[in-house]
């Protein structure tokens, strides 16, 4: 069965052909682009968030911190009533069907706001991982110990009918070298 998917690595020296290259792929409706970098370069990354939609993270956050509220005010307040603590100034106070109606909040605020920073910052880093699909085990294919020293790799991952167009527009943009790359995956 052929590949779904061809990668197309082109290898530059300079950022400005880089940023080039990741412009005209952009614009010819190329987006899935891996980038290799040896420092961070602000250019291409503005090239690459752009028209990115946003992270799925911050929902993982949300909700950490929300469940770390809840369990904070249900522990303490579960706390105050099972050993009869005195909190605020006030005991608590239990309604007719033996509920709990009078319990004293702004003493849990505290603890409320420990483990929402807790949760959210759990769920952030469990939220992070799982969008990510860390940890990869297998370097990609794609990668050359060049991009860690002095040049960028533009590795366009497209269907094996548009490798000769992607080719063909990173040579032009000025790549020092393009190949296609066999065995990588996104």
């Amino acid at each position: 069965m052929p590949p779904t998917t061809e990668t197309v690595l082109g290898v530059f020296a300079h950022v400005d052909t880089t940023v080039r290259a990741l412009e005209e792929l952009r614009a010819k409706g190329y987006h899935d682009v891996t980038v290799y970098t040896p420092v961070p370069v602000h250019e291409i990354e503005d090239v690459l968030e752009r028209d990115r939609p946003v992270s799925r993270v911050r929902l993982f956050t949300l909700l950490g911190g929300l469940t770390g509220i809840a369990s904070a005010f249900i522990l303490t307040i579960w706390t105050s009533a099972k050993w009869g603590l005195v909190t605020g100034g006030k005991f608590l106070q239990y309604g007719p069907g033996g509920g709990i109606w009078g319990a004293s909040i702004p003493p849990f605020f505290i603890i409320a706001f420990e483990l929402m920073v807790l949760f959210g910052g759990i769920a952030t880093l469990i939220g992070l991982v799982t969008l990510a699909r860390l940890p990869r085990v297998r370097p990609s294919p794609a990668f050359d110990p060049r991009f860690t020293n002095d040049r960028f790799g533009v590795a366009v991952h497209c269907p094996p009918e548009r490798g000769p167009s992607v080719h063909e527009i990173l040579s032009k943009a000025g790549a020092e070298e393009v190949r296609f790359v066999t065995g990588a995956s996104v």
